[in-house]
């Protein structure tokens, strides 16, 4: 069994459903209104749990209800919360505009999530040095990144980043960077990273890919939405094709992706259509089904109709 750890975020996420996104300085009615857990770093995490991965989680909550329900909930997962420390701030929330296209808008509140720090991940250096994989994200402290980093490739871990919330190449931490072995952005994020224009053409992904590769990561998959998904494992570019489904809510569908494909690569990288070819199908039903964790499919239901 592949031992995972995830380095990220825990949001108590407050859904709204709406009818469209409202203009500046408009008043609209909210259709319904629900919470429920999720942050990126728990939605991979559990992505990764579900699908047969043994996943430890380094993170910070408050000392509050939310922080309670989070590692009762992620206990229950499987997932090894020794890792998760307590703060004097509040666990941190997101509020979700979800329209009824599926599409959703997401702010986010870092509360503990941004108070988490290197000294903490050094607290965990033993939880790391038992890993396969690490992945973080930037919904915590690039400091805090950058230490979990360091430890994967002191103790020979393969690290994956996922760039969210979107971020410029000025603005990330070049430790980080450097000791990314693959990166797995959505279109808009990779092409904030390299500073270019946003796009799903093969041609100019290509190059946004080849921009990744000047900052030292040559490993690159882009999630493209319902365009696919692009990516660089190997000596050449690929598209693979989604599966196509009426998605109800995709607020966990690339962290679905990513846990999904954490568990499922192998670490020579040898299997990554196949890997990309699950890892969508996971993500395909998570859309159909609303909210965060509750939406994330267990290998079972993927396997079931791939």
């Amino acid at each position: 069994m592949k031992n995972i750890v995830v380095v990220g975020s825990l949001n108590l996420d407050v859904v709204s459903e709406i009818e469209k996104l409202p203009h500046q300085g408009a008043t609209i009615s909210v259709k319904h209104q629900s919470q429920n857990l999720g942050g990126k770093g728990a939605n991979q995490a559990v992505a990764a749990a579900r699908q047969g991965g043994q996943v430890s989680f380094v993170g910070a909550v408050g000392a509050d209800e939310a922080g309670e329900r989070f590692k009762k909930v992620l206990r229950e997962e499987g997932i090894d919360v020794s890792g998760i420390v307590t703060k004097k701030v509040p666990t941190g929330s997101a509020s979700i505009l979800l329209e009824d296209d599926g599409h959703n808008t997401i702010m986010v509140y870092g509360g503990a999530n941004a108070e988490l720090t290197a000294d903490d991940i050094v607290k965990s250096e033993n939880i790391i040095a038992n890993a396969d994989v690490v992945i973080a994200q930037f919904e915590v402290p690039q400091e805090a990144v950058a230490k979990a980093f360091y430890f994967a490739k002191k103790y020979g871990a393969l690290t994956i980043l996922n760039p969210a919330p979107i971020i410029e190449q000025e603005a990330i931490l070049p430790e980080v960077l450097s000791s990314t072995d693959i990166i797995v952005p959505n279109e808009t994020e990779a092409a904030a990273l390299v500073g270019m224009e946003p796009s799903t053409d093969k041609a100019k992904l290509a190059a946004v890919r080849e921009a990744m590769a000047q900052l030292t990561i040559q490993k690159t998959v882009i999630t493209l939405g319902e365009d696919g998904v692009f990516y660089h494992l190997a000596d050449e570019d690929q598209v693979a094709p989604i599966f196509k489904v009426k998605p109800v809510d995709t607020t966990a569908a690339g962290d679905t992706f990513i846990g999904s494909l954490t568990v499922e690569l192998n670490k020579d990288l040898t299997n990554a259509a196949e890997a990309i070819k699950y890892s969508s199908k996971a993500s395909s039903i998570a859309i159909q089904h609303f909210g965060a964790l509750q939406s994330i499919p267990t290998r079972r239901e993927v396997l079931k109709d791939l």
